[in-house]
């Protein structure tokens, strides 16, 4: 199916409400070209994500969007507040995860009210098999290093703005 080109450059600056459907529209087509990635890992993109979140953790914490850095194995509330998922979503998919074997979910022994979220062998493996699926997809995007430097940017500036 060919789509007509939809963005026109000035079309925001005759109507910034164009702008929040461009979002809308890219964040769906970004989750449609991963999706034949990940299907084969039995992987949905949301759960992609978290397993990204729990290798980051596991390495020792990679920025979390927030300004903190994770160490070890998060918590269900931190990795919620990592993913800017709430618990009716995040449960669910932990729980699916769990049951694929890349993941437990085991009680804290500080606070028995926290629950931790710790990779298994296979989670851990799971990781070579993603290797590379960014990079594709961000080629096939088509921006320049340094747009994809720029929009990482100015993605992560919106998410800082938004969250304050």
């Amino acid at each position: 199916m060919t789509h007509m080109d939809p963005f026109n450059e000035f079309e925001i600056l005759d109507d910034p409400r164009q702008l929040p459907r461009y979002m809308y529209i890219c964040s769906k087509e970004i989750i449609k070209a991963y999706t034949p990635h990940l299907e084969p890992l039995n992987l949905t993109y949301t759960q992609y994500l978290t397993m990204i979140a729990l290798w980051d953790a596991h390495d020792g914490g990679s920025d979390n969007g927030n300004g903190s850095r994770g160490s070890g194995a998060p918590n269900v509330k931190e990795l919620g507040a990592t993913l800017y998922l709430d618990s009716g979503t995040l449960t669910p998919l932990l729980k699916k995860l769990e049951a694929q074997g890349f993941i437990t979910r085991l009680r804290s022994k500080v606070d028995e009210r926290n629950v931790n979220v710790e990779l298994t062998d296979k989670g851990l493996a799971l990781r070579a098999k993603t290797i590379g699926i960014s990079g594709q997809i961000l080629a096939r995007v088509g921006l320049t290093q340094s747009e994809a430097v720029a929009l990482f940017r100015l993605l992560r500036k919106s998410l800082k703005n938004l969250s304050d």
